[in-house]
């Protein structure tokens, strides 16, 4: 069988740079519908010292998902023939929310948009949408691994898009969690050991489907039809510290690694204290004590959560060798993993080749 490999990378991070002092004059609401009673300068030094956010990047009032989605295959693409894509996979939860208006358009699929932006004229380069939560973007890389596998797909895009500032409630301390981007990969069949070596998947929905959702403003006095992402942050907490780790080890043992043969852990980042409890509990599976200072790259001080863009905006800054004091080698393995709503968790084991 031949070896999913990826060729190229892009990503497009919002020019817009949102500073936590942006919040100090917000007006912030608990789920009962009571004042949050802490003065604001201490709900965002909070904040700041759980999550690690400094701040992050919102798109401006002109753009929409399909845009920096279609901004960054365009990255991936370059110098490359579009026509040769057999798929296109667009992650995304939202579709394309305009500034103002919190309807969701999803029809056609962001992935219709991307090929007709991109002006792909092949009529079998499939286009379609995967709405996976956070984890949408190593979902789709796991499906593309299966058509290149199976013979039926030679060169697959998979783009992370999101804009999780127009459906952030600015009542909900949550709020100054989100952010917007987009990261895209080109995969392509090879004949070399490298690739994708080996993924996991999971869905705990029987107890857990609803930690996160989508819920009305937490302001009593703004009360329409508006819905916007709420989340169990305690909850998801507990859940992500107890299950990530097991999934990660279990790709790892498909792949017939061991943790010491991981050069970096890209990790979905919404909150800096949780990746790095998730971190301490998966070496603590394989009775290590020392974590290397280097193993996990982290954006999420000056990005924020961008749901599926974060982890392909990484890989892209690591493959331009602009993320400062990480690279990536010829036989590197990378393990990406990630959790978001469903609940949803994968993992993913990957060799430079």
């Amino acid at each position: 069988m031949p070896s999913s490999i990826i060729i190229s990378t892009g990503s497009h991070i919002p020019s817009e740079t949102i500073p936590n002092s942006h919040f100090l004059g917000n007006t912030f609401y608990t789920q009962d519908d009571t004042l949050v009673e802490k003065p604001n300068p201490q709900i965002v030094e909070t904040l700041h010292n759980i999550t690690g956010i400094s701040e992050r990047r919102y798109v401006n009032e002109g753009l929409t998902t399909t845009d920096i989605a279609f901004m960054a295959g365009q990255n991936a693409l370059e110098g490359m023939d579009r026509e040769s894509l057999d798929y296109i996979i667009v992650a995304q939860n939202f579709g394309d929310v305009q500034a103002g208006n919190l309807r969701t358009d999803m029809v056609p699929t962001i992935a219709s948009r991307v090929k007709h932006r991109l002006k792909i004229e092949n009529p079998y380069t499939v286009a379609y949408d995967i709405p996976f939560g956070c984890p949408g973007w190593i979902q789709g890389m796991i499906m593309a691994d299966y058509y290149i596998r199976s013979g039926d797909a030679r060169r697959v895009m998979v783009i992370g898009a999101e804009i999780l500032s127009r459906v952030s409630d600015p009542h909900d301390v949550d709020c100054m969690i989100f952010a917007d981007g987009a990261g895209a990969t080109v995969v392509e069949a090879g004949d070399t050991d490298g690739g994708i070596l080996a993924h996991v998947a999971r869905t705990d929905a029987l107890d857990n489907a609803w930690l996160l959702r989508l819920g009305p403003s937490y302001n009593p006095n703004h009360r329409g039809d508006e819905l916007y992402i709420k989340m169990d942050g305690h909850d998801i907490y507990k859940y992500a510290l107890k299950t990530v780790p097991l999934v990660v080890k279990q790709a790892l043992d498909k792949a017939g690694l061991d943790l010491g043969n991981v050069k970096k852990i890209l990790m979905h980042q919404a909150n800096a204290k949780m990746d790095d409890a998730i971190l301490a509990r998966l070496f603590k599976l394989y009775g290590v004590s020392h974590i290397p200072d280097d193993i996990m790259p982290m954006i999420i001080h000056w990005a924020g959560n961008s749901s599926v863009a974060t982890i392909p905006t990484m890989l892209d800054l690591m493959m331009r060798e602009k993320l400062e004091g990480h690279r990536l080698s010829s036989g590197d393995v990378v393990v990406f993993t990630s959790v978001g709503a469903g609940m949803n968790i994968n993992a993913m084991v990957y060799r430079l080749p």
